[in-house]
């Protein structure tokens, strides 16, 4: 076998264990010849496809090199050479369809029906991809002091923005004397929010997950690190895919295990993304999804007397009547402003940020031509 021949079967042995490892999922085998709709295709994609494509071949993302993409579909599984843009949020990320030709080269990425981003970490004026084309995200807490409410909000208003099903996993519940409590206060923060507490260590836990794991569907986790995404995945895959590592001493935060996106299929068809623990998870682009998850406080803050209301001390507020009336936690309306805030911040950031860069892409082009028109006076 030529090296080129050997690139194109499957890249080496990497490739084969993102896309064909059996899992402890009860559900009939697939076909051995796959189709794109195996792979999550759906008319959002099929409709953008034009005459001028050809013979362009889809492929999904299923893994991220710093200069190359690990791609796969029905007629070519392999890796491919990465193509960059100016506008990073429009860079192919894992979970992405892009159209290649026969030379196996990158031709265009398509529209997304949902994705997942946020702001790069620190002082940074940049925007970081999640994850593309999800349909069910589940985000993954643990039963200890890992939990938070605060930082489970964000992960839901970033599942309501792209329209993704959310599904609130909290892990370690073998560990907790009481499961209860955290399952409750999950409940009561969103009403008809599924919940699950789970032993990710328990190979029976995808029978828990099945009704979300439907064939061609594809699912992310997300969370921090150390609250067993990773052991989730190698639960869920049928064997070690994921290094996992325990709490440390003194304390229940776990270690960060996972180091990039990459997508698995899952014997009953379901493809399943495991990600990075996320230490700061700044929001960007999600002002609807914030008033989903905050859902009663929007419905009340537009009853105000002033649209321009901060819900602080106005007249006329229905916000803070609803506060004294004890309708409303006064913490829960902290959340939802802080949530606001940091995300119209972020928002206008980075807007800004890409207004500047347009602006000083065009300053040598005019600077040239105003010396042009001076030599030609």
């Amino acid at each position: 076998m030529t090296a080129s021949a050997c690139h194109l079967t499957l890249c080496g042995a990497g490739l084969s264990a993102l896309i064909g490892i059996d899992s402890t999922l009860e559900s009939p085998p697939l076909p051995h010849k796959l189709t794109l709709e195996d792979y999550g295709w759906c008319p959002h994609f099929q409709q953008q496809l034009t005459p001028e494509d050809g013979d362009a071949l889809p492929v999904r993302v299923v893994m991220v090199h710093r200069d190359a993409l690990d791609v796969a579909g029905p007629s070519f599984e392999g890796r491919i050479a990465g193509f960059t843009q100016r506008d990073r949020a429009n860079t192919a990320t894992t979970g992405d369809w892009m159209l290649v030709n026969a030379a196996r080269r990158a031709l265009r990425l398509l529209d997304r029906h949902s994705v997942f981003k946020r702001k790069s970490a620190g002082r940074g004026r940049s925007v970081q991809m999640i994850a593309a084309n999800v349909d069910v995200l589940f985000v993954v807490t643990s039963a200890n002091q890992e939990f938070n409410l605060a930082r489970i909000e964000r992960y839901l208003a970033l599942a309501a923005e792209a329209g993704a099903t959310p599904v609130v996993l909290i892990t370690k519940a073998d560990l907790s004397n009481d499961v209860t409590p955290f399952v409750e206060a999950v409940q009561e923060m969103q009403p008809g929010l599924s919940v699950q507490a789970i032993n990710a260590k328990n190979a029976d836990v995808g029978k828990q997950l099945e009704p979300w794991l439907g064939r061609g569907k594809t699912l992310a986790l997300l969370g921090s690190s150390g609250v067993g995404k990773s052991t989730l995945v190698n639960s869920l895959m049928g064997q070690s895919l994921q290094a996992t590592q325990g709490s440390r001493v003194g304390g229940d935060k776990g270690r960060h295990t996972t180091s990039a996106r990459s997508l698995h299929r899952l014997s009953n068809g379901a493809w399943l993304m495991d990600t990075p623990g996320i230490r700061e998870l700044q929001l960007l682009d999600v002002a609807q999804g914030v008033d989903e998850v905050f859902d009663d406080l929007a419905a009340l803050a537009a009853t105000c007397k002033f649209s321009n209301c901060t819900h602080l001390n106005e007249p006329g507020c229905a916000v803070q009547e609803a506060v004294t009336a004890g309708v409303v936690d006064d913490l829960r309306l902290m959340r939802y402003q802080k949530l606001q805030g940091e995300e119209q911040s972020n928002s206008q950031a980075i807007s800004g940020s890409k207004t500047r860069a347009k602006v000083a892409g065009r300053m040598p082009k005019r600077i040239f031509n105003e010396k042009r028109k001076e030599q030609d006076r």
